[in-house]
């Protein structure tokens, strides 16, 4: 999809779908690298996830700073998606979440990994980005200038996850699609492993199931998924560009 009304409109629908499935509350963020410049990337104004409309949506470089139309106050976190889309080229998207079930693991130091099949591409080693570790114990934990954001990305690597301590987690994908759906399961895994603690020893995803998982997620699965979201939220669904011949794997039930 490269139109960019097109664009503007999903990343809506997105911050629609996250606030709806319990991934964003009023805080937390959605973004989008502009499909006609890998230089800039779209995110919305600082407004609550569920009531953001398509005049909020701003442009930005990499460095956070502001191009074009200013609606309104930025996020003091669009740190975190410059410095990602920085470092990593085919990212297309970035979550940024306090993810309820999620922020447990940020600071117990139990380790979060997939026990659903649906939930693979979260990946069996998730790291725990931990701001005082280079920042000192005096930060309000947030991500709010570069350096700090680059470190992030560094720590992130070529993961799909990354937790913050104390804080929630950053979620990407090569779309926008592919991060919402991660972003989602990744909280109703958190959730069904909190539970399943309590009956026992936890039998989870091999590494060899996670990768033949990952690697065949293909764009079927997250029409089927996006279609379904939208209209939970009420949006329009706008079919993504995919071929169901090429699109459906295994992996797609």
């Amino acid at each position: 999809m490269t139109d960019i009304a097109s664009v503007r409109e999903e990343l809506v629908t997105a911050n629609r779908i996250l606030a709806n499935e319990n991934v964003l509350d009023s805080f937390g963020h959605v973004s989008m690298r502009h499909p006609h410049d890998p230089g800039h990337f779209l995110l919305s104004r600082a407004r609550a996830p569920e009531v953001i409309e398509l005049g909020d949506i701003m442009e930005f470089e990499l460095t956070g700073d502001i191009v074009g139309a200013e609606p309104g106050k930025p996020y003091s976190e669009r740190f975190i998606h410059g410095a990602i889309y920085e470092a990593r080229p085919e990212v297309m998207s970035v979550v940024h979440n306090h993810s309820p079930s999620v922020i447990p693991f940020s600071v117990t130091g139990r380790q979060m990994r997939p026990l659903m099949h649906m939930c693979a591409p979260i990946g069996g080693d998730i790291p725990n980005w931990d701001i005082r570790t280079k920042f000192g114990d005096c930060t309000n934990l947030l991500v709010t200038n570069m350096a700090m954001g680059r470190d992030l990305a560094a720590h992130l690597g070529g993961r799909n996850v990354s937790l913050m301590r104390g804080h929630g987690s950053v979620v990407v994908g090569r779309s926008l699609r592919e991060a919402v759906f991660t972003s989602v399961y990744m909280e109703l895994n958190a959730d069904m492993q909190i539970k399943a603690q309590t009956m026992g020893k936890i039998n989870f995803l091999s590494d060899g199931e996670i990768e033949a998982i990952t690697a065949g997620r293909k764009g079927f699965t997250f029409e089927r998924g996006w279609e379904n979201w939208c209209n939970r939220v009420g949006r329009p669904y706008l079919p993504g560009e995919w071929d169901i011949g090429e699109g459906y794997s295994q992996t797609d039930r």
